[in-house]
């Protein structure tokens, strides 16, 4: 999927919209890709001279390729965070960077999904952890 492709499953529009181009892989993980340019909103003060993506900002992005497990499910709803679990950041994410984050549904009870997540810049892991979502309808 390009961004335009992205949209039609995501409610997200820029500056918020934090994947570029996504996919669904043979054995039903979600793949999503981000290039860090060095001018987004979330690095103007994280750190001046010393510009690191917020972890924050890499659970967003997981959480936006997520939606990618979803998107048959997605027409007229509304995707919401309902738990971020063991969390953990291990290498810096920088400016000139492409993440690639993978996730992978691991179970679902009603409108509640579990998905674990992992963001990589090359091959160095950088983030981890496990998410939970509805998917509710929009209001």
């Amino acid at each position: 999927m390009n961004k335009e492709e992205i949209k039609k499953i995501l409610p997200h529009r820029e500056p918020m919209l934090l994947i570029d181009e996504a996919y669904l892989d043979e054995k039903g993980a979600a793949h999503g890709f981000y290039t860090v340019k060095g001018d987004e909103w979330f690095l103007q003060g994280h750190f001046p001279g010393n510009p690191i993506v917020p972890g924050v900002i890499q659970c967003e992005m997981a959480g936006q390729t997520c939606c990618v497990l979803f998107a048959q499910s997605m027409k007229g709803k509304l995707p919401l965070f309902t738990g971020i679990n063991k969390v953990k950041f291990r290498n810096k994410v920088r400016p000139g960077d492409r993440i690639e984050l993978i996730c992978t549904l691991q179970r679902q009870v009603g409108v509640f999904s579990f998905v674990e997540g992992r963001a990589y810049v090359g091959s160095n892991l950088c983030m981890s952890g496990e998410f939970s979502f509805a998917i509710v309808s929009e209001v």
